[in-house]
């Protein structure tokens, strides 16, 4: 089933809401999944709407601060496996967002239902060279990151 919704545009319906869009990260156009959390009778929440819109109004000024969470993030995990001290390949010493960045590609932005947080609740998921399986999750309330962690944080 498929609806064509005034915010979030033409999304297909397969337990949840979604579609294929494009995106610009640090410049690059980046090809993301669009995932909606909703029924199937395709009518979402004012608060999902303003989350998202908020979100994409912000994405510019946002994404700084996303690598850098990321960037933290990335070094604590590190430092809990003990790579600060034995080496992994996979978990290269890593001391800027400029190499961050070339270990990462945006994957999704989820825009979970509004009565689970008071705030605009978002999520955005991400590929990244360290964790091929699991990847990486960050959680977002009211345009601010709350939670990081593998990308099930966001669904």
């Amino acid at each position: 089933m498929t609806i064509n919704d005034p915010i979030f545009g033409e999304l297909e319906y397969d337990y949840g809401w979604a579609k294929d869009t494009i995106i610009h990260f640090f410049g690059k156009e980046t090809q993301i999944a669009l995932m909606v959390d909703g029924e199937e009778d395709g009518k979402f929440d004012e608060k999902q709407y303003t989350a998202y819109q908020l979100l994409i109004q912000n994405w510019e000024d946002l994404q700084p601060s996303l690598l850098q969470s990321i960037l933290d993030y990335y070094k604590q995990e590190r430092l809990e496996l003990g790579y600060d001290i034995g080496t992994n390949e996979n978990y290269p010493l890593v001391e800027t967002t400029d190499q961050i960045l070339k270990m990462i590609s945006l994957d999704g932005i989820v825009v979970p239902y509004a009565d689970i947080f008071e705030g605009r609740d978002m999520g955005i998921t991400f590929n990244c060279t360290w964790d091929i399986e699991n990847g990486l999750g960050l959680r977002l309330l009211n345009e601010q990151v709350t939670e990081i962690g593998y990308q099930d944080v966001v669904i």
